[in-house]
C-alpha cells in the first residue's frame, strides 16, 4: 500500500486544492498522518474554484488508487510505478508489435493521393532528388490533415498538386493565391506557414531538409510533421505523435492520464520511438496513425480487428472488469468553454449606371475587405463587417455598418451615395476552434452619386484593403465557408 499512500500525498499536497498532507507526533512518541486545510492556497477552500477542484481531485484519487492496487502486484523488483521504466515495451513486445503493425498496414493502407508514387515525375523516389520530391508531398499532406478528415483533404491535395507541383513552384506563389486555394478548409494560417516555409527553403538554397532537426528550423514545422516528412520520405528513425497515435498507445498500456500534460506527452514520445522500426520507420509511424484513424477510433473501436489487440493492456483490463471500457484511455481532455463573439455584416453592391428607380440590380460589384495580416482569418477576404459587444437589435447593428462604412469608405446615404435596397438576410452560426460567432447579415445596394470614381480616387489600387468584383468573379474566388454562407 506505499504506493497508495505516496499518491495521496502527492495529491493532497497540491497546491491547486484546498488541503495538505501534514505528519503530526503525539506526546508519546508516535507519528501519525493527517489531511488539513491548506491555509496557504490564495483560495478559499469553499469558493467555487475550490470545490470543483477538490471534486476533480478526489475522481482522480480513486481512479489513481485503482491503478496503483492493480499495478502494485505487477511490480519487479519494488520499482516505483509512473515511471517511462514501468510502462515501457519488453522487447518481445517491441518485435511483436512491429511486426503485427507493419503486416496489417502493408495489407490494409488506404489508397491515398500522397502515398502514391508520383507518374508525372521524371524522378526516381529512391534516389536523392526524388525524396526531396516526395518530402515535399508528404509535408503538403500532413499540414492539411492536421484537425481536418481526410475525405475533406483529398480533394484540396489534388489541386494545390496540380497548381504548385513541386517547392520551388509553391515559392513563387502569393499569399492571396495560397488563401484562395485552401479557402474552406479552415485554420488558414497552415496554408500560409507553408508558402513561407517554401520560400524560406528557396530563400537558403532550395535544398529541402532531411533531418528532423533541420525540418524543425523551417516555418510552421513542429515536432510532429517533422517526424512524419523525416520518417516517411527520408527514412529517419525517428517518432510520430499526434491524436491517433495517442490514442493507441494509451490503450497498449492503459494509460489514463491526461494526454496534454507535458510529462505524460513527453512519455508517449518515448514510447512511440521505442516501437518505431528502424527498417521501415515510414510505413511503422503510418501503420500506428492509420490503425487510430481506421480500427483503434475514439468512441467505437474494433478490438476484433487489431492486429496488437494480444498487446492491448486497456483491452485485457475491459475483459476482466466489465465497469471499464477501452474508450476511458486516455482520459478524455475538458474542452475550453467557447467564447461567444457577435458580428454584423453588410453585403454591399454597388450599382453601375445612372441612379434610378428601374435600374437593374445585375449590374454591379461587390465590396470584399481584407482583413489585417495577423489574426483570426489573417489576410482573407470579407464582406464589410462589425463585431458587436453583445446581441444587438437590427436598428443597432444597421447603425453600426452605417457609420463603419461612412468611415472607411466615405458611404454616406445622405452625400455621396443613395440607397436601391435594403434588406434583413438573416442570420447564422459560424464555429471556430474556441468562438461560436453569431453573424447577422444584410444586403445593401447602393448608387454612387459621384460614380466608382469618388470611390476609389484617394485610395492605392496597389495596397488598398478593399476591392470591388462582380458576380463572376465573387462566385470563383476563394473565401471563408462563413463568407460564402453570407453571400
Amino acid at each position: 500500500m506505499l504506493g497508495s499512500v505516496k499518491i495521496l500525498k502527492s495529491l493532497f499536497m497540491s497546491p491547486s486544492n484546498g488541503f495538505e498532507f501534514s505528519t503530526v507526533t503525539s506526546r508519546d512518541g508516535t507519528s501519525s498522518s493527517r489531511v488539513q486545510p491548506n491555509r496557504r492556497n490564495r483560495y478559499s477552500p469553499f469558493s467555487v474554484t475550490a470545490m470543483e477542484s477538490r471534486q476533480r481531485t478526489k475522481k482522480r484519487t480513486v481512479r489513481q488508487l485503482k491503478k496503483t492496487q492493480n499495478l502494485e502486484t505487477q511490480q519487479d523488483d519494488g520499482k516505483e510505478v509512473g515511471d517511462i521504466e514501468d510502462i515501457a515495451f519488453t522487447s518481445h513486445e517491441t518485435l511483436k508489435i512491429r511486426a503485427s503493425m507493419l503486416d496489417w498496414y502493408h495489407r490494409n493502407r488506404r489508397d491515398l493521393p500522397w502515398r502514391r508514387r508520383n507518374s508525372n515525375s521524371s524522378k526516381n523516389e529512391e534516389d536523392e532528388e526524388g525524396r526531396r520530391e516526395y518530402a515535399y508531398r508528404v509535408w503538403v499532406s500532413e499540414v492539411m490533415l492536421q484537425q481536418t478528415r481526410v475525405q475533406t483533404v483529398i480533394d484540396y491535395y489534388n489541386r494545390w498538386m496540380v497548381k504548385w507541383p513541386t517547392l520551388h513552384h509553391l515559392a513563387q506563389a502569393s499569399l492571396e493565391e495560397v488563401n484562395e486555394m485552401w479557402a474552406g478548409l479552415g485554420y488558414y494560417r497552415r496554408g500560409r506557414f507553408l508558402l513561407e516555409g517554401a520560400k524560406m527553403i528557396i530563400a537558403g538554397g532550395g535544398e529541402f531538409p532531411d533531418t528532423v532537426s533541420s525540418l524543425r528550423k523551417v516555418r510552421g514545422i513542429g515536432d510532429y510533421t517533422a517526424g512524419a516528412i523525416a520518417s516517411i520520405a527520408f527514412k529517419e528513425v525517428v517518432p510520430v505523435v499526434d491524436g491517433n497515435v495517442i490514442r493507441v498507445l494509451a490503450r497498449l498500456k492503459a494509460i489514463s492520464d491526461n494526454p496534454k500534460d507535458p510529462v505524460t506527452m513527453k512519455n508517449f514520445w518515448k514510447l512511440a520511438a521505442q516501437l518505431v522500426d528502424p527498417g521501415q520507420p515510414g510505413d511503422f509511424n503510418q501503420s500506428l496513425m492509420e490503425l487510430g484513424a481506421t480500427v483503434c477510433t475514439p468512441l467505437n473501436p474494433t478490438c476484433s480487428s487489431c492486429p496488437v489487440s494480444v498487446q492491448c493492456r486497456a483491452l485485457s483490463i475491459s475483459k476482466q472488469d466489465r465497469s471499464v471500457l477501452v474508450t476511458n484511455y486516455p482520459a478524455k481532455v475538458i474542452k475550453a468553454k467557447q467564447r461567444h463573439d457577435f458580428s454584423a455584416v453588410c453585403v454591399v453592391k454597388i450599382l453601375r449606371g445612372e441612379d434610378k428607380p428601374d435600374a437593374t440590380q445585375s449590374d454591379g460589384e461587390f465590396l470584399l475587405v481584407k482583413r489585417p495580416d495577423e489574426g483570426l482569418l489573417a489576410g482573407l477576404w470579407e464582406f464589410p463587417s462589425v463585431m458587436m459587444n453583445k446581441e444587438a437589435n437590427i436598428t443597432t447593428r444597421r447603425k453600426a455598418i452605417d457609420q463603419y462604412l461612412k468611415q472607411s469608405f466615405k458611404l454616406d446615404p445622405k452625400k455621396t451615395c443613395s440607397v436601391v435596397l435594403r434588406e434583413d438576410v438573416g442570420g447564422f452560426v459560424h464555429v471556430f476552434t474556441h468562438i461560436r460567432l453569431q453573424i447577422y447579415v444584410e444586403f445593401l445596394s447602393l448608387h454612387l452619386k459621384g460614380g466608382m470614381h469618388d470611390l476609389i480616387k484617394e485610395q492605392d489600387i496597389e495596397t488598398r484593403p478593399w476591392k470591388l468584383v462582380d458576380d463572376k468573379v465573387l462566385s470563383n474566388l476563394g473565401l471563408t465557408s462563413a463568407v460564402r454562407k453570407s453571400s
